[in-house]
């Protein structure tokens, strides 16, 4: 275990800011770990565009920094793209991965999703973008393909019908599915529909990679009329699926 003074000094270096020149082009804009506690990657990073009350759109991303010991939830925030401030959570909630900030406050708090006890989902709303606490269960795992553990696959999608939410469900043999759920927009601790049957689950010819039977993702988006999901499989390579949103939708209602 840390001591107090570890902490402090992982907390301090964490916090740092990188800034990258108009001339770097938007795709060499690599943001490589920096701190110790990222000494062994940064993982996982939900972005989300993010419209405030004031109208101004900002964009954030919420990470893992891993040191090969121990995790630290981390916030990416940016204007530009140019400029770009790392920022450490905190709070009673701030615990394990897969955070999902929404891309707006939920009357007037911000809100967050994640998986605070490794297996559930949860909701958390604050007044303090930085500051976490009081996590409320959402959703536990309920179909044999989630059984070991449920999380979010990004930041929520917000649509007619509802806060689109893709899970990802861990079930026997570490086997990694993609899901969804729907939330009430004003009230997202309500659940409009959830999936009987995975979205995405990794094919039997398809199975074998760096991390076998897992496909995964950290963020989709609406075009369209079709939801756009560009997904890990089994740590080795990168695709896209789409569907169209009032199939899904249609599903989730039913």
């Amino acid at each position: 275990m840390k001591t107090s003074r570890e902490l402090w000094n992982a907390w301090i270096g964490s916090n740092y800011e990188l800034n990258f020149s108009k001339s770097t082009p938007l795709s060499q804009r690599v943001i490589f770990p920096v701190s110790l506690n990222e000494s062994h990657g940064m993982e996982d990073a939900r972005f989300v565009r993010f419209v405030d009350e004031d109208d101004r759109p900002r964009y954030f991303a919420t990470y893992t920094a891993y040191d090969g010991r121990g995790i630290l939830p981390q916030l990416i925030e940016t204007d530009d793209f140019l400029r770009f401030r790392i920022r450490t959570l905190t709070g009673p909630a701030i615990q394990n991965k897969g955070m999902a900030l929404f891309p707006k406050r939920i009357s007037g708090r911000y809100a967050m999703l994640s998986r605070y006890d490794d297996e559930n989902l949860y909701l958390m709303l604050s007044d303090d973008l930085y500051f976490w606490s009081d996590p409320q269960l959402l959703v536990r795992p309920l179909r044999p393909w989630e059984f070991v553990k449920i999380g979010n696959c990004g930041s929520p999608i917000e649509t007619d019908a509802g806060w689109l939410v893709l899970t990802h469900g861990v079930g026997a043999m570490r086997k990694y599915c993609i899901s969804a759920l729907l939330l009430d927009l004003q009230n997202p601790l309500k659940v409009i529909g959830r999936l009987n049957e995975p979205l995405l689950k990794p094919a039997a010819d398809q199975s074998s990679g760096y991390v076998p039977n897992v496909v995964y993702t950290c963020g989709a988006l609406i075009h369209g009329g079709r939801l756009v999901l560009p997904y890990g499989l089994n740590d080795t390579i990168t695709k896209i699926a789409t569907i169209e949103l009032e199939t899904l939708l249609a599903a989730l209602v039913k």
